[in-house]
């Protein structure tokens, strides 16, 4: 009950700091097992995509972040653990370590992700190059569709190291889903999912 509570607080609250629309363009909601991939300016990016998904499908979504940040033992550990329900990834290169395999097992399960395929909050302007996560996902399960979202402002809005928000509106694009071709190669895929992403951003348009 807790949890559930807290859930409700978070997205009103950040709806509330942001003043964030969402637009679904070429997309609509979904309760088919989904990748939602995004850029990355803020630790508060993926609180704003879960918060503007149904209530149902947000229930079955899970971002996905860096454990080393997360895991301090606290609040900030609660949340991601019983709140946002995480799906943690230890970024240190070890053996057996596989967080493909940890992100196959809920999609595996009917849920959704929500990733970051820079691999890191990109404090200037426009995509880095993506890392090849999302190709091994789409190998893995071909079926699956990977949706877009351009979020706009937020970075502006909650900086690195702030802790009171700024006034800025900010607005988030949920775009056409992207799914892998048949036989197509790691360097098409991750192309037309950075395209795809890119095409969403309003100063492009």
């Amino acid at each position: 009950m807790l949890e559930k509570m807290l859930s409700a607080a978070l997205c009103g609250l950040i709806k509330t700091l942001t003043g964030a629309r969402a637009l679904w363009r070429d997309a609509a909601p979904s309760s088919q097992a989904r990748v939602y991939f995004a850029n990355h300016r803020s630790h508060g990016d993926f609180v704003l995509i879960w918060a503007f998904l149904p209530p149902t499908q947000r229930a079955l979504t899970r971002p996905v972040a860096g454990a080393d940040y997360w895991l301090d033992g606290g609040p900030r550990q609660y949340l991601i653990e019983r709140v946002f329900h995480g799906v943690l990834i230890d970024r240190q290169i070890k053996r057996g370590n596989d967080p493909i395999a940890a992100m196959l097992a809920p999609l595996e399960a009917g849920e959704s992700l929500i990733v970051f395929p820079e691999g890191t909050r990109n404090q200037g302007d426009g995509v880095l190059p993506f890392k090849t996560g999302l190709h091994r996902l789409a190998e893995a399960r071909p079926e699956t569709e990977f949706v877009p979202v351009w979020i706009e402002n937020l970075g502006r809005a909650l900086p690195k190291g702030g802790l009171i928000p700024l006034p800025l509106l900010c607005s988030l694009t949920f775009g056409a889903p992207v799914t892998l071709r048949p036989g197509e190669a790691r360097t098409g895929f991750l192309a037309r999912c950075r395209a795809a992403l890119l095409d969403l951003d309003p100063s492009a348009q």
